[in-house]
């Protein structure tokens, strides 16, 4: 892989990051003359370094940090190789990386690594799942004291009303979204379609479905490091916040899969518009592990203003056909091409954490034949149907206790962002609303 850098000699410096339990990329700048050892031999940095709190601070009382002596973990590069990062002046290559043990094993904190869990399972029933996912956004003038849109760069002006799917939103941002997409082009990131949303500054990227999850994974990841970072390069901020704005609608990360077998075929599809009995079952095991999942699916103290009734987004356990009032949609159109939509994750969430959580819920589902309630039709938050932990207090009691979380997650990433989340919450507790918008504009 080194070869890429012969083939870029522009590039001047090297980013090593790998990704946190929120989502934060943690890693080192190194120049590009000791870039082959790097590739060739890893980096070191302490396995707490995955275990940060939103603001980069150690966990009180981790077993990570002093019980441990603060050990390094060994940090090797993923598949993905160098990639550019246009959003910086100087030519620079990002290297992602993930965290083994000084013996080669994975090391159960690190969320991709869970992620790679998940897919070994997939793989040992002789299964792959194909996911993509809806990545919402808001462009944001952050200079005042709290965050208002961003005046079109054609004439100055402030959005005052909402334009979905509005061209004349998307236009007045053209150079950026040519910059994006250009830039999502040469870092292999697979965007698709972008549309204005209901959200003042609000946009939607698709970003294609693939046959890796761990690639779906770093194509999210990345791609919220490249558009926060573009953002600032064109003079505002962008921010993958839940809910920037109390009296606008908040950002999503819609998840799309299905899943074929060995020969290629859609387990999904029953050759009509119900879908077969492997999707109930795959429906079933994501509503039973949904409210343990809940504190990966809305992370933050901010998530929770989002799931809201009548905002667009869930709060009912329940799901149904072409119905965007549930938390688990069956999407209608071809029948080759039968999926699930889970509906619930906020565009702050962590997507190695994310797709962990759904497809290791799913296969939990298949594996054991579970059977979904029957679907739901009309509007579901008018409905006398269980209801999803609305707090992060309690989504983070569920998460801790329940007995479908150790079947989907580590022990150990259980632990750490149990005790991570903990913190977090004692923190945003005694701050101001203007201060919890401030942190998380600034770190999601």
């Amino acid at each position: 892989m080194n070869t890429w850098l012969a083939d870029n000699p522009e590039i001047r410096s090297i980013r090593v990051a790998a990704c946190d339990l929120n989502g934060q990329a943690r890693g080192k700048r190194i120049p590009t003359r000791f870039a082959g050892k790097i590739y060739d031999e890893g980096s070191r940095f302490p396995f707490s370094v995955l275990n940060l709190d939103i603001w980069g601070e150690d966990i009180e009382n981790s077993p990570l940090v002093f019980d441990s002596g603060d050990a390094d973990g060994m940090l090797l590069p993923t598949e993905r190789g160098y990639l550019p990062m246009p959003w910086l002046g100087t030519p620079t290559a990002l290297l992602p990386v993930w965290m083994f043990h000084e013996d080669g094993r994975p090391f159960d904190g690190d969320p991709r690594q869970a992620l790679a869990r998940i897919k070994e399972r997939y793989s040992d029933m002789g299964l792959t799942a194909v996911v993509a996912t809806e990545m919402e956004f808001y462009l944001i003038d952050d200079t005042g004291r709290m965050p208002r849109t961003v005046p079109s760069p054609h004439n100055g002006k402030r959005r005052t009303g909402s334009e979905t799917l509005g061209l004349r939103a998307l236009d007045a941002f053209d150079e950026f979204f040519t910059d994006l997409y250009d830039a999502c082009e040469a870092m292999d990131i697979p965007a698709d379609a972008a549309i204005s949303e209901a959200g003042l500054g609000q946009f939607e990227i698709n970003l294609m479905h693939v046959d890796d999850m761990l690639k779906a994974a770093d194509d999210a990841w990345l791609f919220k490091l490249l558009v926060r970072g573009l953002a600032r390069r064109h003079g505002f901020a962008a921010s993958f916040m839940a809910k920037p704005y109390p009296e606008f609608s908040g950002n999503g990360m819609h998840m799309h899969f299905s899943v074929l077998d060995k020969d290629g075929n859609n387990i999904f599809d029953d050759g009509g518009s119900k879908g077969s009995d492997l999707l109930q079952n795959a429906i079933a095991g994501c509503l039973n592990a949904m409210p343990a999942s809940m504190l990966i699916l809305a992370p933050h103290a901010n998530s929770y203003d989002r799931l809201v009734p009548g905002a667009h987004a869930p709060t009912k356990l329940c799901w149904g056909y072409e119905n965007r009032t549930v938390a688990i949609r069956v999407p209608g159109g071809n029948h080759k091409a039968r999926r699930i939509e889970h509906r619930v994750a906020g565009g702050d969430v962590n997507p190695y954490l994310l797709l962990t959580a759904v497809l290791g819920a799913a296969l939990d589902g298949i594996k054991h034949q579970m059977t979904p309630p029957a679907p739901v039709a009309g509007n579901a938050y008018a409905l006398d149907t269980p209801e999803l932990p609305a707090t992060w207090q309690e989504a983070l009691d569920i998460f801790e206790s329940d007995a479908a979380t150790p079947r989907i997650f580590p022990k150990a990433l259980i632990q750490n962002m149990t005790m991570t989340k903990r913190q977090e919450l004692a923190e945003v507790a005694t701050l101001s609303e203007e201060e919890r918008i401030a942190l998380y504009l600034e770190f999601l």
